[in-house]
């Protein structure tokens, strides 16, 4: 629901800690593709973003982006699609250069997309500025301009879900349960971004305490814990974790390996 949650006054919705200001989870995956040949400079920036939630726009000026060079949908809920419509802008030109923006879904992720923005998608639309983008099927592996997407399931609720793996960086969020083959998949990480929700249990996200297992499992360099609820206060929960696990917060920038 973002923080500050509407209606509320608790201590963490009134928290002047600007990490305790919580926008829907979403990342942004940035880097320069190689060059085509040996001693060739890099080439262009790439521009990968993981799910468009409500607050997609906000986020995108923040980071100051002009381009998307591809989507990843993690699931349908509303806080992790609603901003798909803010694509369009960037859209255009994209549309004009190389084409539609992919945006990489599974089927029943797909037909909710379909549903939702049916303007968009439907054949009979006739809407003149809809998003310039296509759908595209998400498959165990998805290689965009040199980096692979590896798909990382995982449960929410009784719900799959996508998690992604690039490189040594891995983003698994509205979690629940992680499958046991999906272990062997999150090896050798040297980031983990993995989300709990609170402390208290949720039927369809993990606790505070359940991430903190799946960390110390997996064994990542650094875990960051995401999609955070209002019960969690960023600095006194921090204080609470061990080494090597902290709570992220909106405007993290990690420089990884892809």
């Amino acid at each position: 629901m973002g923080v500050p949650t509407l209606g509320c006054e608790c201590a963490v919705c009134t928290s002047a800690d600007p990490r305790d200001r919580r926008l829907r989870p979403s990342v942004l995956v940035r880097w320069t593709e190689p060059g085509k040949q040996a001693g060739e400079a890099g080439g262009p920036e790439r521009v990968v973003v993981i799910d468009t939630g409500p607050d997609f726009r906000q986020q995108a000026l923040r980071n100051g982006l002009k381009h998307v060079d591809a989507v990843f949908y993690t699931h349908a809920h509303a806080d992790h699609i609603l901003g798909l419509d803010d694509l369009r802008p960037l859209s255009f030109a994209a549309a004009r250069e190389s084409g539609p923006i992919p945006l990489y879904a599974a089927p029943e992720t797909a037909a909710v997309l379909e549903q939702v923005f049916e303007y968009t998608f439907s054949p009979l639309a006739t809407y003149p500025t809809r998003a310039r983008v296509r759908l595209e099927p998400l498959a165990e592996r998805n290689p965009v301009h040199g980096v692979e997407f590896l798909r990382v399931p995982v449960l929410h609720g009784p719900m799959e879900i996508a998690g992604f793996r690039m490189g040594r960086v891995a983003y698994l969020t509205d979690v629940s349960e992680i499958p046991e083959e999906s272990f062997a998949l999150l090896e050798g990480l040297d980031h983990l971004v993995l989300s709990a929700l609170r402390h208290k249990p949720h039927p369809s996200h993990a606790t505070v305490e359940q991430a903190v297992g799946w960390a110390r499992r997996i064994g990542a360099g650094q875990t960051w814990l995401t999609h955070i609820a209002h019960e969690l206060g960023h600095e006194a929960t921090n204080r609470t974790l061990p080494a090597g696990v902290s709570l992220a917060h909106d405007g993290l920038s990690l420089a990884v390996s892809l």
